[in-house]
Order: structure tokens, then sequence, then C-alpha cells
């Protein structure tokens, strides 16, 4: 529980993930968020009204203004990631956001800080120096990785010695008027670090972070258990998270084509988890509304409810009645193809929108002509009734055609395991919220159900106990 007048902040706020999970699992609010961008304190401010914004650098708000003679009883970190993520490629790193971390440092070091929590990419662990390969350009030096974050680890717990490499860093970061005998003796925290998956924990999502947890107030530290997989509750699933009342859109005849390598990733796709698949997921009937769509050599492409009765349909296409309508997600990153849609979504990233929903719509073969192979490359399928065959519990069916839409902020966030009720379409002043600002947000965001559960292992009496004034 927190002790009386202590107080929780949240550096590195974003759209506020953590503060969520960290809400949840004190049954409090959090007192202080800090996030350089307007926009992720603005969405932060929407949701956490009673809390104090500081939309400035972590650098530039001083703890000990800050807190005004309040302890903090817990405190995260989650410090920008993308000079450590994997998907940052082979790109030239930037020193000043790659030390952010110090900023732990600093706080522990000016204010009484009970319990600090730390999320970062898995690479965080490989935080070490840099080396200048060209004018003004800094790539991670090989040969010298974990060093930083060993003397991270020193500098938080029992001391950082004297002649270590790491100490010109920590005094670029930190700056001239720090009290360094403090990192000298050490801070004094217990520190333990661990990787944990978002789905095992209810998020309907596979982003794994690393996770980091200090305390100096002589209780342990506590790992909480998976609530999801295994022998526990079924996994949540992309499927749990999909408006399956948003029509997707036919790949075909659209007036903005799609881009070639968005039709291979279908049409790989639409090989592997509908033509090849014993068991392609279907969409559950009772919450989607599907349509058929007509494809004719005509200069208009007309759409029609399914639980309708079927309409005249150009004799190329020879339809028959609509059956089933399958489902699987598709990644645009990379050679990912996606995948199954009755799997947690993969990580969502702050760069943009790259998931979109695949479907394909499904109707009773009569063999009114020769049906294509499954072999053949779908983006050779004619208009004719040629599409795909695919069986489906000993029926066969055929693919009369394929939607293609990319998923909603609202269906991100809820894969990240945010309320229902989490508000991303307006700001503070009512204005609509562009979808890459609300993404941008999303991807940014830590797992709320990850911080709760962190939140309840560590500090498990739930408290009541009001902010301080």
């Amino acid at each position: 529980m927190l002790n009386k007048n202590e107080i929780v902040v949240d550096n590195f706020a974003g759209g506020g993930g953590a503060s969520t999970g960290m809400e949840l699992g004190l049954n409090r609010k959090v007192d202080i968020a800090i996030n350089h961008d307007p926009a992720a304190i603005d969405m932060h401010k929407v949701n956490h009204p009673e809390t104090k914004h500081y939309c400035e650098s972590v650098w530039d708000v001083d703890p000990i203004e800050a807190c005004a003679g309040r302890p903090v009883g817990l405190a995260w970190f989650s410090p920008d990631c993308k000079h450590f993520s994997r998907a940052k490629g082979a790109a030239p790193v930037n020193k000043t956001i790659r030390g952010l971390a110090w900023v732990v440092v600093r706080w522990a070091a000016l204010v009484p800080m009970r319990v600090f929590m730390l999320e970062n990419v898995e690479e965080f662990l490989t935080w070490g120096p840099v080396v200048e390969v060209s004018p003004g350009v800094f790539k991670p030096c090989k040969e010298r990785k974990g060093e930083t974050f060993n003397a991270f680890i020193k500098c938080m717990t029992t001391g950082l010695n004297v002649d270590h490499p790491a100490w010109p860093e920590i005094k670029e970061a930190l700056g001239d008027d720090f009290p360094y005998h403090k990192l000298e003796k050490g801070l004094g925290y217990k520190i333990e670090h661990k990787i944990l998956t978002a789905c095992d924990f209810g998020a309907p999502t596979t982003r794994k972070r690393f996770f980091l947890v200090g305390r100096k107030d002589g209780l342990s530290i506590n790992w909480p258990n998976p609530t999801h997989g295994d022998g526990l509750k079924p996994y949540l699933t992309a499927a749990d998270i999909i408006d399956w009342s948003i029509p997707a859109k036919s790949i075909f005849n659209r007036t903005r084509p799609l881009a070639e390598n968005t039709m291979k990733r279908i049409a790989k796709g639409i090989e592997r988890y509908v033509l090849d698949a014993e068991q392609p997921f279907i969409v559950p009937s009772e919450h989607a509304l599907p349509f058929i769509t007509e494809h004719a050599n005509a200069s208009n492409q007309r759409n029609m409810p399914a639980d309708e009765p079927l309409r005249t349909i150009c004799a190329q296409v020879k339809g028959g009645h609509f059956a089933l309508v399958t489902s699987h997600i598709i990644k645009m990153r990379g050679d990912n193809v996606g995948h199954k849609t009755n799997e947690p979504l993969q990580t969502i990233s702050a760069g943009g929108n790259h998931f979109g929903e695949v479907q394909a719509f499904l109707i009773k073969y009569y063999g009114t002509s020769t049906a294509q192979s499954i072999n053949t490359p779908l983006d050779t399928v004619t208009t004719k009734d040629r599409f795909g065959l695919v069986t489906i519990s000993g029926e066969k069916y055929q693919i009369a055609d394929i939607g293609m839409r990319m998923l909603e902020p609202h269906e991100l966030f809820a894969a990240m395991g945010f309320p229902e009720n989490y508000q991303i379409a307006f700001d503070s002043k009512g204005k609509k919220n562009t979808k890459k600002n609300q993404v941008a947000r999303c991807g940014n965001a830590v797992c709320p159900p990850i911080a709760q559960a962190l939140v309840e292992a560590n500090l498990k009496e739930i408290t009541n106990i009001k902010a301080a004034a």
C-alpha cells in the first residue's frame, strides 16, 4: 500500500497506459505526469483530469520542486525505446534519447522514492556506449554491449567505481550540479528485472517488454503470475477486439488501387490462413454483418448486405447464396505475412497503423466452372468463378470476394488492454483527434494490464488514501 502523504509519478507518461494500470492497481489517481509531447499530455489530461501535468522534457522538471516535500511511493519510467528497439534497424542512434534512463537516477538521488518501475524493449539490456562512425553519426559499440546498463544498476544499488568508463556519459546526462558521491556509494535499491508478455496478463497482444522493479523499503520484489495461457484463462485474441460491424472494402476495383506489396501480403495470407488452413477462422455471424460484392467488368461495384435475398448478379460471377466469411490479420511491415485472427495481435508500434483485417467472402461451390487450383498465385485470379477453392468441414466453398481494411484506433487500444471507456477520439478542447495521433499514443503506451499486475504484486494492500494536497 502507499504510505501517508506518498505520491505517484508517471514519467514519460504518453497517452496514459502506465497511469491507467497504476490507478487500477492502487485504486487512486496518479499525482504527476510528465511528457514533452503536447498531444500525449493532452490525451493523458482527458483521461486523468485530476493529475498534475507537466508538458516538458523530463530533464526540465525539477523532482524536488514537483514533489514539494512529499515522498514518492511509486514512480514509473518508460524512457524512449526507439534507439534500442530491433525496429530501429541500422539507423544511427541519438545519444541524448538513448541516455534518457539516467533520469531514473536523478529522481532517486534527489527525492525520497520508495518503489520504482521501468519499462522498455528487451534490447535495453544491451545498453552500452556508442562510437562516432562519422561526424555526428553514432552507433552502438558491439564490444561493450551492456556496459552502460550494468553501470546504471550499480548506481541504483551498491555503487559505481570511480574508474568505471560510464562516468563521462553519466555526467553528460546529469550535469555539473549533481551529488555524484551518492552514485559512488550507491542509492541502495534492491532491483530485479524480467521480460513479460502482455497476453499472459489479459491484453490481446503479444507485445513483449523488459520490466525492472526497484525498491528500498526492505520488502521483497514480487512478480505477478500469468493469468492467461496454458492451463489458465484462454488468451484474448484479435477476434476479441475487432469491430465486426465495420465492413471490409473489396481489394478490387478501388479508385486508388492497393500497393503491389499489400496485394502480395494479402495473397500470401489468403493462401496460408484460408486456402491451406485446416480450419480457417470464420467470422462469428452473431457479431458481423458481412456483405457480398459484385465483380463484373462494369465501372461500378455493388455491395449487397448478406442478410438480404441475393440480388441479380452478373452471369460471370455465378454466385449462389452467401455462406461464410473468413478473417485473418495482415501486418504491413517487412516480410511479415500477418497471423490468424484467433491469436493475440502482434506488437503495435507508434510509427503508424500497420495492421489490417482481411476477409474472404465464401459462397458454396457448385461446380459451375473449373475451380482454380489452390497452388495458383492469387494475383492471377480473374473475375470469373475460379476464385480459390476452400474445404471447410467437408463442404466446398469458393472465394467470391476479398475485403481488407485497416484496424481502427479504438480496436488497437483495445488490443493493448485499455478500458473500453478510454477517451481517444477527441482532445481536451473537443477537437477530433487524427487517427495518426491516436495510433501514435497507442503504440507508445504501456499495456495497462501489465502495469496493474506489477503494482498489485508489489503494493498488495489496495489503498483509498487520497492524494496529498
